[in-house]
């Protein structure tokens, strides 16, 4: 058998730069694990043709040679070849009906996705991600946004002097912008028209710790929740507000009186109604880090933004959706984005948006590839957790039946086709070919 594994290059989105295997990693599994490595040649990769071959890495244009593909966004239905193992962020899962003439032809190809996303311990833990990358230029893009609002309503604040994450050369350089907007807020404070400035965080795991990574680089202070409902916040205008939303915090039982049960919302969420909206009134910044299911309440819907701009203008400016999920937990992220134009104000009396920060209603910011605006660090991190498991794909054995595939747990049920099939975890995606 042939350890060979091919690193494709990324060619959905014109802004994508990151790599899944940066050059030194690859030349450890060429090492230590006597895997031979075939470096697909890109002109936008952040790790160029040559840092790969000054390593001793075979750069080429053809990848056919590999029985093993390693990408990370969706792949090309044309480029797509017939018996290999694919292993991506496929964003099939849910059934996205974008995605599912790729799905449709790995099928009819024969081949096999390893999806990063399904890769996930016994508790159902992802073993493998970006998340905290999307919050660190998720935060800092929002932040953005905030300064460029703000001055469009003749509202100067320190904020207008942060950039987009990505036209910082680094994540240092970012930071170092945002501190220095942090002393400036110390000193001279923020105006009166949106001081105390509240900014509420939906979540808590890897997104959520990017996003405050950046957000406490400001002068904060934390309040709960209630706070926010009961008016008891801090008057500083030295200070930004912050507020971090739970599970207990977005929904309710549908019970009166019943308290609220984690494990029992996650396997009953028919049970539970959403309480989240009410909040909205009480935030200038909201930033949704919630992975979201449709089985789920959503966080923010179409008729709360259109209650709550029917009675003038709210203190809500600006939407940071970092999870971007098109008409999801936040109904009005109608639409993703792309760094070159990652934000637009969403219409609550029509539901249509217009580009930029202009407008009647808030801007969203739902940049969809947003670790990418980060590329040298994102997948610097990625490379790390992802070269781990490299040596145990490439030395599986997949012309065997499915039952009979020797990988680890975490990575079998992984594999959303084998060999041209879905597998049994995967059956239901039948119908959403179906439909598509």
């Amino acid at each position: 058998m042939v350890n060979r594994i091919g690193i494709r290059r990324e060619d959905l989105y014109a802004w994508e730069r990151r790599a899944p295997l940066i050059p030194e990693h690859v030349r450890e599994l060429i090492a230590e694990h006597k895997l031979e490595c075939i470096v697909q040649s890109s002109d936008r990769r952040v790790y160029s043709d040559e840092e790969y071959r000054r390593l001793g890495v075979t750069v080429s244009d053809n990848l056919d040679a590999c029985p093993i593909v390693v990408g990370l966004k969706e792949i090309p239905v044309d480029v797509l070849r017939s018996d290999k193992v694919y292993v991506f962020f496929s964003h099939t899962i849910k059934g996205q009906p974008f995605n599912m003439p790729m799905l449709q032809r790995i099928l009819q190809l024969g081949s096999t996705i390893i999806d990063y996303e399904k890769i996930v311990d016994d508790r159902g833990r992802r073993l493998i991600f970006f998340g905290n990358y999307a919050g660190l230029a998720g935060m800092i893009d929002t932040l953005w946004a905030l300064g460029r609002r703000l001055a469009s309503e003749g509202i100067a604040t320190p904020f207008s002097e942060i950039g987009q994450a990505s036209s910082y050369a680094s994540l240092d350089e970012a930071k170092a912008e945002i501190r220095a907007v942090g002393d400036a807020i110390r000193t001279t404070g923020l105006p009166e028209a949106i001081s105390p400035l509240v900014i509420g965080v939906a979540g808590y795991g890897n997104v959520s710790r990017g996003a405050q990574e950046i957000l406490d680089l400001l002068p904060l202070r934390e309040v709960a929740p209630r706070a926010l409902l009961e008016g008891n916040l801090p008057s500083d205008s030295r200070t930004v507000v912050k507020t971090v939303f739970k599970e207990e915090h977005t929904v309710r039982p549908l019970i009166a009186g019943r308290p609220f049960d984690l494990d029992e919302y996650y396997k009953h969420p028919e049970r539970y109604d959403a309480c989240f909206e009410p909040y909205l009134a009480h935030m200038h910044v909201m930033v949704n880090c919630i992975y979201w299911e449709p089985k789920y309440p959503r966080l923010v819907t179409r008729q709360g933004i259109r209650d709550l701009y029917s009675c003038g203008q709210p203190k809500l400016r600006v939407i940071g959706d970092i999870t971007c999920d098109v008409k999801g937990g936040v109904e009005v992220t109608v639409k993703a984005t792309e760094p070159d134009e990652p934000v637009y104000v969403y219409q609550p009396e029509t539901g249509t948006t217009v580009a930029g920060v202009e407008g009647r209603g808030p801007v969203v910011m739902a940049v969809e590839i947003l670790p990418s605006e980060l590329p040298r660090e994102a997948s610097a991190y990625f490379s790390t957790i992802l070269k781990r498991f490299v040596p145990t794909i490439a030395a599986a054995d997949y012309g065997v039946p499915f039952e009979a595939l020797e990988l680890p747990p975490e990575l079998k049920r992984a594999i959303i086709t084998y060999r041209g099939a879905l597998t049994p975890a995967y059956q239901y995606l039948q119908h959403h070919l179906n439909s598509a």
